[in-house]
């Protein structure tokens, strides 16, 4: 893999300090910039693969509705409505 140089400016404090936290574990500081960068694109990848699993879903639920392949809310309302009214039953009973 062909190599490339980074170079920016720092503030000459943050450049110490984060070369003493670099030495306490026993690293450079351009390694734990470089591990940065490895992590910053791993996260990013997983947020877009999220991102995209995400829509894909969404989209299945709308075909899905569009088809008329859902649950009418009443339908809904009364399950739930029986499944609170159990729930208070047993705490009732519970007490």
């Amino acid at each position: 893999m062909a190599e490339s140089t980074f170079t920016f400016r720092v503030d000459e404090d943050l450049k110490r300090q984060f070369a003493d936290i670099a030495k306490s574990k026993d690293r450079t500081g351009a390694q734990l910039i470089r591990d940065f960068m490895r992590e910053t694109i791993a996260k990013q990848q997983e947020e877009a693969e999220y991102d995209a699993w995400f829509r894909a879903k969404v989209q299945q639920g709308l075909d899905e509705a569009d088809a008329g392949l859902g649950i009418p809310h009443e339908e809904v309302e009364e399950y739930f409505a029986k499944l609170k009214a159990e729930m208070s039953r047993k705490i009732e009973t519970a007490s």
